[in-house]
């Protein structure tokens, strides 16, 4: 071959020893990947009585098929999320994927209660594991703020419509197949991601265990998080009391994390991070914005079935307009409203339309209709979330150096677990309580939980209006940030806030 063929072959196709690898190929890998975890999270909501029936749970046993899973996914996300900077994201993104398809399967031939919540808490570890580090692999994909908000887009719009497209395919595989096909449809997806996700995305080494393999600061960071998703998600069994000391206990942990990365010759997690305004001001946020959403998509569909009569596919079919609606937003126009009115804006306007949702459906009457009791709600929420979610991303991740975005991103999806965890056991306990103290007193069991649910939605509106709060306060631009910056995280701040 001569020198000329061969120069062009490698500048087409790339020489044997560099390939040139594309980054918006990279990041359908990387959404096929994240849409397959957030799918899993979802889809077994409306399966759940369906589970119930064939494998003989109790009411308290129920809830630990989606516990089991959420706990580890809690607590592990920050710990795998800096294992990912060590050892190489890439990496720890296939094994992932790998280790989630594997027990995906395993749900999926269950038989019995604990072969069930075994593997959904294996689904949990492969979830952290595939979750963690993808947003640090897509600020390294974008490093440029632009290309890097129209990513963060696509990104933010796969997860969200993700999470309410859950719901649709939970009911209609639940109500067709059987409950099963939930999980055994991972099996063709994990494999054609992994395929996928070894050809197309690029080799990265990471810095090497030896840089910064804080094992003890490991072990207090994984209990302390994964107790306290345990003592959210557990809070409407477990009674006030039990539920204050396992929080007590999990603040220790946390209270002596702090004080051992403080001193810490290879911190696990640099606290300097935190110092950074947008990072923690982001994440705060996103806590309340989450939880208020997490428990509008669980309690929203219980008002379906249990109020207005819908069937799993009919309940599931109900909440399709949402990730339309979110996929058509985020995709078409949220990159460039962002670009143009800048995220903080952006992000207040969409809190302020999520609040409106969540107080429309504090009002659903319990002889309701779909098209003017719940609809308008999903669309304002939907609305909200499409405008809200990007920008909070991309303002939590502007100013983190490259070495730390696997950290950041490790934390980001933490907080997303912990919002959620807390949205759904606040809210579910409260309209549980009150349904309850309704039928104590005589009231009909539809009306009691039609009440219960009011109740659920009107405290969701407040905590969607504490976060709407936080961000005006905390993320309002102009205001200096105390974290060192480099130049790229300088110019990555300037365009989120």
């Amino acid at each position: 071959m001569s020198s000329r063929s061969k120069s062009r072959n490698e500048s087409l196709f790339g020489s044997r020893t560099e390939r040139t690898y594309s980054r918006w190929a990279s990041l359908v890998v990387l959404c096929a990947g994240t849409l397959m975890t957030i799918l899993d999270g979802n889809i077994v909501t409306v399966a759940m009585p369906a589970i119930q029936s064939d494998l003989g749970f109790s009411g308290p046993g129920l809830a630990w098929v989606v516990n089991a899973y959420l706990i580890p996914f809690g607590g592990l996300l920050l710990l795998v999320g800096r294992l990912g900077d060590l050892v190489g994201r890439k990496r720890m993104f296939t094994a992932g994927l790998v280790v989630f398809t594997a027990a995906s399967v395993l749900c999926g031939v269950a038989t019995s209660q604990g072969t069930l919540i075994a593997a959904r808490a294996l689904q949990g570890v492969g979830g952290a594991m595939t979750s963690a580090v993808v947003l640090g692999m897509l600020v390294a994909l974008f490093p440029e703020p632009r290309e890097q908000a129209k990513a963060i887009a696509v990104f933010s719009a796969v997860g969200a419509a993700g999470g309410a497209l859950g719901t649709f395919l939970g009911g209609a595989l639940t109500q067709a197949i059987g409950w099963h096909w939930i999980f055994l449809i991972n099996l063709p997806i994990g494999v054609v991601a992994w395929l996928a996700a070894l050809r197309i995305l690029a080799p990265d080494r990471g810095a090497g265990l030896g840089r910064g393999a804080d094992y003890p600061g490991a072990a207090l960071v994984t209990g302390a998080l994964m107790l306290t998703v345990y003592a959210i998600v557990g809070a409407g069994d477990r009674g006030l009391g039990g539920t204050l000391a396992l929080a007590a206990v999990s603040l220790a942990l946390f209270v002596a994390f702090t004080a051992w990365q403080a001193r810490a010759e290879r911190p696990l997690l640099r606290l300097r991070l935190f110092r950074s305004r947008l990072l923690t001001g982001a994440n705060g946020v996103q806590i309340l914005m989450i939880a208020a959403m997490f428990g509008f998509q669980y309690i929203g569909a219980l008002y379906l079935q249990q109020v207005l009569g819908y069937s799993e596919l009919m309940t599931g079919t109900a909440f399709l307009p949402a990730p339309v609606l979110i996929g058509i937003l985020m995709l078409g126009l949220s990159a460039r409203t962002i670009g143009r009115f800048g995220p903080y804006r952006v992000l207040l306007a969409g809190l302020v339309l999520i609040t409106a949702g969540m107080a429309l459906l504090s009002r659903a009457p319990v002889d309701g209709s779909y098209v003017t009791d719940v609809l308008p709600a999903m669309l304002l929420l939907s609305a909200g979330f499409a405008a809200a979610l990007p920008a909070v991303t991309g303002l939590a991740m502007s100013g983190v150096l490259e070495e730390d975005a696997g950290l950041a991103s490790g934390l980001f999806n933490t907080t997303q677990v912990v919002g959620g965890s807390l949205g759904l056991a606040v809210l579910t306990t409260l309209a549980a309580s009150r349904t309850d103290g309704l039928l104590g007193e005589g009231e009909a069991l539809v009306a009691a939980t039609a009440d219960g649910h009011r109740l659920a939605f009107t405290v969701g509106t407040g905590i969607v209006a504490a976060g709407l709060v936080l961000a005006a306060v905390t993320l309002r631009p102009g205001r200096a940030s105390s974290t060192p910056e480099p130049e790229k995280a300088e110019e990555r701040a300037e365009v989120y806030g």
